[in-house]
């Protein structure tokens, strides 16, 4: 919000919606309107969110006052419209809860495990090669287990599967 702020010296209003966790089961949920009148701003912002089921996410509409006053209808048609719009453009990915592993392989068998765990969409955050090689790797828990049965059909050891 800082970044926002000094970004837009000029604005007189920063609302917002949110909502954190999957939208049909949310963490935590709020809005704020900033000086605006009560539920005209954020409010507005957070229905947008909450109608298109969308999580894990914020929408901060920036104001200028324009000289006009829009009255109480206005601001909620304005700044539901702006969070519409922005919805609208929106790429939404699903969220994959992720978990990191490790995977003791021996040096012969490096490219094999590197081989499954990028072809699960998995990516390796750290390499260490003492008297076998420790694999670090991410991927989505989902995957864990597939991983798991496909390193024990060669003998492969998975240490320490959740973080």
């Amino acid at each position: 919000m800082e970044q926002l702020r000094e970004q837009y010296p000029d604005a007189r209003h920063f609302c917002w919606g949110y909502i954190i966790g999957d939208p049909d089961n949310t963490t935590s949920a709020g809005f704020d309107d900033d000086g605006e009148p009560s539920g005209t701003a954020g409010r507005p912002i957070l229905n947008v969110l909450q109608h298109k089921s969308i999580g894990n996410v914020i929408i901060i509409v920036v104001r200028y006052f324009g000289g006009i006053k829009l009255g109480a209808g206005g601001l909620t048609r304005a700044y539901a419209g702006s969070a519409q719009a922005a919805v609208d453009e929106m790429i939404l990915n699903p969220y994959v809860p992720m978990t990191q592993i490790q995977i003791l392989a021996e040096f012969a068998t490096e490219a094999q495990c590197r081989y499954m765990i990028e072809s699960l969409g998995g990516h390796i955050d750290d390499v260490a090669y003492s008297k076998q090689v420790t694999l670090t790797a991410t991927l989505a828990e989902a995957d864990v287990e597939n991983l798991k049965a496909r390193l024990a059909m060669d003998g492969r050891v998975l240490d320490n599967s959740e973080d």
